[in-house]
């Protein structure tokens, strides 16, 4: 079979311009069905319908505080953007959001839940129940119930599972656990409902349970001795290897007589040697 000639210079170059063409063409058209689709009204963004967690948020609020940021309509709308735009209202954890043709965009909120306050009480931070913080900014009433809990930044989480371990133990004594605080060096510090501070040390949260339901089991008999009742309880100590220290209400180791005596004067440093002595003019 003979070889097939091959095409002449002005076919080939015919042939690559027509190519050319028709691409061109088409680009073209991609290009003024999107110019309308970008133009045209009936694409415009017409609603957000919102569903899901508005026990803090209002449904209008949200959807004016929104709508003011968003850009483009159903088919160019920032869709990752919108749903940063929810997440940046107080009180919303989450929101999932989705466009529903022709023109409206479907959002659903997840709130969070607060379990704790977090931080110190000139704050509004609070923790939720996956152990995140978030701020609200204006608490509500009803929270005022909640514990508060601190520590270090980034460490909410372990502060929040030690408070829901530790609470149950602390509830025969009828004090519920209002403070749970970690310091930086890893020792806890819990207070009751009245004021009472518990020194809990560091440790495992094995050895914590262990710690405080020991003082727990064993602090009525304890205040019954000095006649008192467990709500008496001003600190306790539990860093002790076989025991714990402790300080109630109205009851103190020191004898009346020593207590009545007046506190000794200090008695004067004596002169560091080679050290200049006071004299008086004559």
């Amino acid at each position: 079979m003979a070889d097939t000639l091959p095409q002449p210079f002005d076919v080939r170059l015919m042939n690559v311009t027509a190519a050319v063409l028709f691409l061109g063409c088409v680009a073209l058209v991609v290009a003024a069905c999107g110019w309308w689709v970008v133009r045209n009204p009936a694409f415009a963004l017409g609603s957000i319908v919102i569903e899901g967690d508005l026990a803090h948020n209002n449904e209008a609020t949200l959807r004016t505080h929104v709508a003011q940021k968003l850009e483009g309509n159903f088919f160019t709308v920032d869709i990752a953007g919108t749903r940063a735009a929810f997440e940046q209202v107080p009180w919303v954890r989450r929101a999932a959001v989705r466009r529903e043709f022709p023109n409206r965009l479907h959002v659903v909120l997840e709130e969070h839940v607060p379990v704790a306050f977090w931080g110190p009480d000139t704050g509004s931070a609070m923790v939720n129940d996956h152990g995140e913080v978030f701020d609200p900014k204006v608490a509500d009433a009803e929270d005022d119930t909640l514990p508060r809990l601190g520590g270090p930044e980034g460490q909410a989480r372990e502060v929040l599972a030690m408070e829901r371990r530790l609470a149950p133990v602390v509830a025969p004594l009828e004090m519920p656990l209002e403070e749970l605080l970690l310091s930086n060096r890893g020792s806890w510090r819990a207070t009751l409902d009245g004021g009472a501070v518990v020194e809990l040390g560091s440790g495992t949260p094995e050895e914590l349970e262990t710690r405080l339901g020991r003082f727990v089991r064993t602090l009525k008999d304890v205040t019954a001795k000095y006649g008192r009742k467990s709500d008496a309880l001003e600190a306790a100590d539990l860093r002790h290897a076989d025991g714990y220290a402790l300080r109630l209400r109205g009851v103190t180791t020191v004898s009346a007589e020593v207590a009545a005596r007046p506190p000794a004067k200090p008695r004067p440093r004596p002169a560091a040697a080679g050290a200049p002595k006071k004299t008086t003019a004559q």
